[in-house]
């Protein structure tokens, strides 16, 4: 699996595409903003998109997501308890623990509640890698003080979820740049302290 990262907008948001070279297939994650970076990587690497993937609702992670649904004519993915607050369409509301595959490669759905209620993180066990959204990022995590978030269900994804997955996992966030697991254990202070 490939990854492309795309940053944008004044929160400097990442958005992902991922592709499998010889497919040609592609998932988008979390395009907040510059649609046409998104269009032009995959025109130029001439691939099929086979879904847009939203880790949760807010505006800086869904921005661009309108105008790709209508370029593509692609299904856009979202956790049920996030879909109120979208208010945009939805195609397929997403649930813990469903599959999505890219050539040999799975993506598996975790809910990670905390920044928002349907916040999701994307896990390949193949690649060794989590998309992890707000959820947490190199060293600090999501706020929790925003509409839906919650400090308890964060301490939660933090507590059973997230501390479970090994060193050698790289998170790549929703802000930020990418990390191991063990640089978070050594660097992130809300992460250690949450534990």
């Amino acid at each position: 699996m490939k990854i492309k990262r795309f940053i944008g907008g004044n929160l400097e948001s990442n958005g992902y595409v991922l592709y499998d070279k010889e497919g040609g297939e592609a998932f988008i994650i979390d395009p907040g903003y510059l649609p046409e970076r998104f269009l032009k990587a995959c025109a130029s690497f001439g691939l099929t998109v086979k879904g847009i993937l939203l880790t949760h609702h807010h505006y800086d992670h869904v921005g661009a997501v309108e105008r790709l649904k209508k370029e593509w004519d692609c299904n856009v993915y979202l956790h049920w308890q996030d879909v109120e607050h979208y208010k945009k369409t939805v195609d397929v509301m997403l649930e813990d623990g469903e599959v999505f595959f890219l050539g040999t490669e799975e993506l598996h759905v975790v809910h990670t509640p905390g920044h928002t209620h349907g916040s999701v993180c994307f896990f390949s066990e193949k690649s060794k890698c989590v998309f992890t959204g707000d959820t947490i990022f190199n060293i600090d995590l999501g706020r929790t003080d925003l509409e839906d978030g919650s400090e308890t269900e964060m301490r939660h994804s933090i507590r059973n979820i997230i501390s479970n997955w090994s060193n050698d996992i790289t998170i790549y966030p929703g802000h930020g740049d990418s990390a191991t697991m063990k640089y978070v254990r050594a660097h992130n202070r809300e992460y250690l302290d949450l534990l």
